[in-house]
């Protein structure tokens, strides 16, 4: 039986989860981090995934999660050295997904040169929304994703706006690892990241609704 099956995709269950850091130039300067002349690259274990209507749970670990909302690319095609221009075929699907993070930790990382993975890699870590077919959208880049906490509007942007396009982000990857159908690539954040709390309620969209997700948060004594 699949780990963690994708909606809308009934084919895949999810397999590696890439993600990038820094691919939006606003996101990056809010944080006081340089702009990066290429792909800065993580992962996350399967664990950190989270259904639609799951809740987050904030570890004793850490006392300062922020949200990242973010463009989920699924392969359904795996492949090597994929060109660019080929790229969008490897693609299965999209959906709005978070990159929640524990800043504190990663700050603390960051300051040693360390990896960024106990950071982002916390059980339910990251909620992933339903997945719409990649036939509907030929185009994704101008996608609009936002999120929203409890009904304030948090953040909200364009992947038109991202330093590294979706296709460029799949020949990159391809390049060091074998892609897999069902590898997932959260493809960054845009600005307006801030903390969660217990009791939230955390509501993302990609293109006015082609996909949603909608988590609690729960803070773990």
């Amino acid at each position: 039986m699949p780990f963690f099956p994708l909606v809308g995709l009934p084919h895949l269950s999810a397999h590696t989860l890439f993600c990038i850091g820094r691919n939006y130039a606003e996101h990056a300067k809010e944080l006081n981090n340089p702009i990066p002349d290429r792909p800065v690259v993580f992962t996350k274990p399967l664990t950190t995934l989270l259904a639609d209507g799951g809740t987050v749970v904030l570890p004793p670990v850490t006392h300062d999660v922020h949200h990242e909302v973010e463009l989920v690319v699924a392969i359904g095609v795996g492949g090597k050295n994929i060109p660019i221009g080929s790229a969008l075929d490897h693609v299965a699907g999209y959906a709005i997904g978070l990159d929640m993070t524990a800043r504190d930790i990663q700050t603390a990382l960051k300051a040693k040169s360390h990896p960024w993975e106990l950071a982002k890699g916390l059980d339910t870590f990251a909620p992933l929304g339903n997945f719409v077919p990649a036939a509907s959208i030929p185009d994704p880049s101008a996608l609009r994703i936002e999120l929203r906490v409890n009904g304030e509007l948090r953040q909200s942007g364009t992947t038109a706006d991202m330093l590294n396009p979706i296709p460029n982000l799949i020949a990159f990857l391809s390049t060091h690892f074998t892609l897999h159908p069902g590898d997932l690539i959260f493809t960054g954040t845009p600005a307006g990241v801030a903390g969660v709390t217990d009791g939230d309620v955390l509501e993302a969209s990609l293109e006015h609704g082609l996909s949603t997700l909608t988590v609690g948060v729960r803070r773990d004594s």
